[in-house]
């Protein structure tokens, strides 16, 4: 088997590059430079201007200019000579990783993996968060580690919403107008050397999708994209717009996903040996399957079974909105066309979502997905037993919990990296460095001042990068020039920095830090031993308790008590989420137990060596150790919310009151947090394996992917 799969494409854009440099479109047009800050580093140093404005090295091909001077450049030329040498390296050296070291020729396919957003970069803004920046973490490290893999999503051209705070703490939309020429995307190529095109029929017409590739390293992202000339004016927005309102437009994205991306595969020539649903949103892609077998002459129930042998599913939610539901009669009414047409009985299909409920008009996507897949894994230990519980009436397999990670290179800031590299960590080669030299279990070899200087540069990054940020949210405002001039001195490195960043639902509690107001501007204000706060995160346009708890952050943020030091950041999005992640002392994170399915922006502030404080729910539950951060509550929820919230709030104060601020404030001679950093040690050593993609991914191949592949 191939160590990675090459879908053929339409040929880059003629960016009117030199022969010498002709290597720089190679590397634009793969998403290998979102996770190799050398390559970012190359494309900044051709245009820095429009590599901050666009942060794309398309965008720098794309830009005019007369590339005498970097061709004469002698220290240029030797830096990209370098860059894309290890580029071409790793491209053509798969059968050295793990998937090809270890298991060789187990697959006889690649893994085709369905996920309605991925996050790989904030220049490509087709995610809304975790799920979103999870798919495309996995990604990243299935190409790291060799594995046949190929994804399936859309391309939203308007992406998911950007969100503007107004000066009354309101939450605006507004959307991009994303031009493909303009992003590393290209046309994925048919057999008969033709832009590739599926098609999906509908009540009363066909709706058409290109297919365009994301090249991420080794693997190919697939992304279907209805705003096509063949199209009526009407169907052309589908694949629009992330996360959609409406529910028939919805379903409609999904039916394009589900049904249009099995047919993409089919169209390119792809045989997957697995097919992965990362969440309910592409289950539309089991009856296909089932559709395509139907029409070879099997028996529906034949057809079924053969589909769910070499399904999986990933279930990444305890909160019942999250799992999505349609009417079941817009399901009927949708689907009927293609079901008709092959003969299949869309009575079957229909009852086979009948949700654990038992409500016949909702057409459960979970549901279905479960029934017809023959592995199923939530997302962190915790989850999984929910999981359990919860689907208990539609399951005959157990749901088992494989614990989400993130890819170590993608989060850990570029200070901490040294750190790790100088203890002689590779964190590119994670899966090896496991094998050999497991450099996290010996943090405490960690000097304390490289280790405290570190952090402090990070900080200091965060700071200006914040500065900048609020200055313009601020002016926007209308603020006067003496208040934008106050966020010079803001977000002090030697004051206690806490963030909460994260999807502002309701049940993940951004505002319990504010249950008593007086208490906390005690704690913030104090003149000895400040705390400075900083939030960040969206709710769903449609969720207006979500928008509430966001205006209520920000009056805080506004009011005479707190104004200086607590903040809100607007736009949340992978760029704002890598400087906080990296730049503040405690992560905090308080939902509701046990509604939080895993929570990995945790995971990456802690292979930061920052601190968690989360309530035990999600990952934390599994990696909380009594040193390596702090736990809020306990595990035994109260059923009255309004009691909990309460009890929570008080521990939170306690922790802070009692432990986390005199351990911050305790230095030593040297003016370092000797305490505190021991902790940091823990937080990263704790995490920078048992909580990475590497981990995960070789669970998902043993686990799931393997035995799948085998009819297990």
């Amino acid at each position: 088997m191939p160590f990675h799969l090459s879908i053929p494409t339409t040929p880059a854009p003629d960016h009117r590059l030199p022969p010498k440099l002709e290597g720089l479109s190679r590397l634009a047009y793969n998403m290998y430079w979102s996770w190799h800050p050398e390559v970012r580093q190359l494309f900044a140093r051709i245009d820095r201007r429009v590599w901050l404005n666009f942060r794309s090295p398309v965008a720098v091909l794309r830009a005019q200019r007369d590339w005498t001077s970097l061709l004469n450049d002698p220290d240029f030329m030797v830096q990209y000579e370098t860059v894309l040498r290890d580029f071409d390296h790793y491209m053509a050296n798969g059968r050295e990783h793990w998937f090809a070291r270890v298991h060789g020729d187990d697959l006889e396919g690649p893994v085709a993996y369905f996920c309605a957003e991925y996050g790989l970069q904030e220049s490509l803004p087709i995610y809304s968060g975790g799920l979103g920046v999870l798919a495309g973490d996995h990604c990243k490290t299935a190409s790291d580690m060799a594995l046949p893999f190929v994804a399936v999503g859309l391309f939203y051209r308007r992406g998911y919403f950007r969100q503007n705070i107004d000066a009354d703490g309101h939450q605006e939309h507004g959307y991009f107008n994303l031009q493909p020429e303009r992003l590393p995307l290209l046309r994925a190529v048919d057999p008969t050397g033709e832009p590739a095109t599926v098609s999906v029929e509908l009540p009363g017409r066909t709706v058409y999708a290109a297919v365009w590739v994301a090249q991420v390293g080794r693997v190919p992202l697939l992304l279907l994209d209805t705003d096509v000339p063949e199209n009526d004016e009407a169907d052309r927005p589908i694949t629009h717009i992330l996360y959609v309102r409406g529910r028939e437009m919805r379903l409609h994205q999904e039916l394009i996903l589900g049904v249009g991306g099995v047919r993409a595969l089919r169209k390119l020539g792809v045989d997957p040996a697995v097919w992965h649903l990362n969440e309910g949103h592409s289950a539309f892609m089991l009856a296909e399957q089932a559709r395509e077998l139907v029409l070879q002459g099997r028996g529906l129930d034949e057809a079924l079974e053969q589909v769910r042998k070499r399904a999986v599913f990933t279930i990444h939610t305890p909160v019942p909105a999250g799992n999505e539901r349609f009417d079941a009669g817009l399901v009927r009414e949708l689907t009927a066309p293609e079901a008709e047409a092959s003969g299949m009985d869309i009575d079957r299909i229909l009852a086979m979502g009948l949700g654990a409920d038992g409500d016949a008009s909702q057409f459960d996507m979970t549901a279905f997905a479960l029934r017809n897949t023959s592995h199923a894994n939530g997302v962190s230990q915790l989850h999984g037993q929910v999981a359990n519980e919860t689907w208990t009436p539609i399951i005959d397999h157990p749901i088992i919990g494989i614990t989400n990670g993130v890819h170590p290179p993608t989060w850990v800031g570029h200070a901490m990296r040294k750190v790790l590299e100088d203890l002689g960590g590779d964190l590119d080669h994670q899966e090896t460095e496991r094998e050999k030299d497991r450099f996290w279990e010996r943090m405490n070899l960690v000097p304390d001042k490289a280790l405290w200087e570190a952090h402090l540069q990070q900080k200091a990054r965060l700071r200006e990068y914040a500065t900048i940020r609020l200055r313009r949210q601020l002016a926007r405002h209308g603020e006067s020039p003496h208040v934008l001039g106050e966020l010079d001195d803001i977000l002090d490195p030697q004051v206690l920095t806490i963030s909460f960043a994260r999807r502002m639902a309701t049940y993940k509690r951004a505002a319990l830090l504010f249950s008593d107001v007086e208490r906390i501007t005690r704690l913030i204000t104090d003149p000895d031993r400040p705390i400075q706060v900083v939030f960040a995160g969206k709710a769903h346009p449609a969720d207006r308790p979500g928008q509430g708890v966001i205006q209520t952050i920000f009056e805080h943020s506004r009011s005479e008590a707190l104004r200086g030091r607590v903040f809100i950041l607007e736009d949340y999005d992978m760029r704002v989420g890598r400087h906080l992640v990296q730049g503040v002392d405690v992560w905090l994170n308080n939902p509701r137990r046990p509604l939080e399915a895993s929570g990995t922006s945790g995971q990456k502030a802690a292979m930061n060596a920052v601190i968690n404080l989360s309530i035990l729910d999600g990952w934390w539950d599994e990696g909380y150790h009594h040193d390596n951060g702090w736990a809020i509550g306990g595990r035994d929820p109260n059923p009255d919310e309004g009691a909990q919230d309460w009890a929570d709030a008080q521990d939170l104060y306690r922790l802070l009151e009692e432990e986390i601020v005199p351990m911050w404030y305790d230095r030593d001679a040297e003016g370092r947090p000797q305490r505190w950093l021991d902790r940091m040690r823990k937080a990263a050593g704790s995490s920078l394996w048992d909580f990475s993609t590497t981990r995960m991914l070789e669970e998902y191949v043993e686990d799931m992917y393997l035995p799948a592949a085998a009819g297990r």
